[in-house]
């Protein structure tokens, strides 16, 4: 009788995940904990944070086959929606309903500001091949410096999905942390004359404009770059939601329930693929070095150009709103406005700041749909439907 209930109680214990955790299991949960209290305690983007970091937590639990690449698991059927495309651009749907695009189209010239800060995107790709990682990888990695997760998340699905934990994590992680890495570089490369220009006030855009915006530049830049159609075209339809008028419900949903419930699967999703075979190595460091300086770059870029626009028009433009043009909305825009104020307490900079930050989301699903265009593997639909456009049209190589 001793010996059949001492082989019961082995058996019962060699079922549990206790006796399959190894260090690296440890490594992740307590990494998965200090995610959780980033998002909880500190109030980090908790809305991301939280969920990955809980679904990191899932996935290192032992016997749990709780992560994205286990087969039949919960969170690798959540996964399906990253791997096919569905998540990042819905989220973008959701974005596009939430955000204005009036500040941008009253001051056109902050696009240049956007496209200014999407420097910390190519010198990080470049840092990243002299780190040793191929231009497929590079390019996923460089995307962090666009400070956009879905689009972080988007183009390393489709280039570098074995690296996609320790990207989306130093995106989702440097995007908490806007208002704690951007002000000292802001302050060091603006003087208090220049902090403290105030802006005119932006003129008041027609909603015919703000409706023919995203319809015209959905078709521009897709034509220009066919691979930025998910990301862009979900931007721009949530965006046309809210200007037509006409869709009030579908606007409603798109920036309340649908973005609340695409958030929670994308970030368990990544969460899941934090296992420490694909979390605990030399690249994960490596990824985590270049993001932050990615991001730097970003801030830096976009405020000496901001400089440089200072300059050319005679002082009307406040450099602070360069730091803007990355793809935080729209916590960027109220970091430069909170760094604005500390000179002058009745300087008002994020009407202006949320020009350069949307343009900064649209540079950085272009960068996506450049990426894609130079070292994604073509599309079998796409390349046949070229195939068959080069032998209607001889013109066409």
């Amino acid at each position: 009788m001793e010996s059949y209930l001492a082989q019961s109680f082995s058996k019962i214990v060699g079922m549990t995940g206790f006796v399959a955790m190894t260090p690296g299991h440890f490594l992740m949960i307590a990494v998965a904990c200090l995610l959780l209290y980033l998002a909880i305690w500190k109030k980090f983007e908790p809305l991301l944070l939280l969920p990955i970091g809980f679904g990191c937590l899932l996935a290192n639990l032992p016997l749990s086959n709780m992560a994205s690449d286990v087969e039949g698991g919960l969170l690798n059927i959540f996964y399906y929606g990253v791997k096919h495309e569905v998540l990042p651009p819905l989220i973008f749907l959701g974005v596009g309903a939430l955000t204005d695009f009036g500040p941008l189209l009253a001051n056109p010239s902050t696009l240049l500001l956007g496209a200014a800060a999407q420097i910390g995107v190519y010198s990080t790709l470049i840092g990243a091949v002299l780190l040793g990682f191929n231009l497929q990888e590079a390019s996923a990695i460089g995307i962090i410096g666009g400070a956009d997760g879905p689009t972080s998340i988007f183009l390393a699905s489709k280039l570098a999905p074995h690296l996609l934990g320790p990207i989306a994590v130093a995106a989702y992680s440097y995007m908490s942390l806007v208002p704690l890495i951007q002000p000292p570089i802001m302050r060091w490369l603006t003087t208090p004359e220049e902090r403290k220009i105030r802006m005119e006030q932006l003129k008041p855009i027609s909603q015919n404009v703000k409706i023919i915006f995203p319809i015209a530049s959905t078709i521009l830049c897709t034509l220009m770059l066919p691979g930025v159609a998910p990301l862009l075209g979900m931007l721009m339809l949530g965006n046309l939601f809210r200007e037509s008028g006409v869709t009030g419900r579908l606007h409603e949903t798109s920036e309340t329930h649908l973005i609340n419930i695409v958030t929670i699967l994308l970030a368990l999703s990544v969460g899941g693929s934090m296992t420490a075979e694909s979390f605990l190595k030399l690249e994960t460091v490596k990824i985590i070095v270049l993001g932050l300086l990615a991001f730097c770059v970003a801030t830096a870029g976009g405020v000496l150009f901001g400089k440089i626009m200072c300059k050319f028009t005679g002082g009307k433009v406040n450099p602070l709103i360069g730091s803007a043009g990355v793809s935080a909305v729209p916590m960027a825009a109220r970091v430069s406005q909170k760094v604005g104020a500390e000179e002058d307490h009745n300087n008002f900079l994020l009407m202006h700041a949320m020009g350069p930050n949307v343009a900064g989301v649209i540079g950085s699903a272009v960068a996506a749909g450049v990426f894609l265009s130079l070292f994604g593997s073509p599309d079998p639909v796409s390349h046949a439907a070229l195939q068959a456009v080069s032998l209607a049209n001889p013109l066409i190589p």
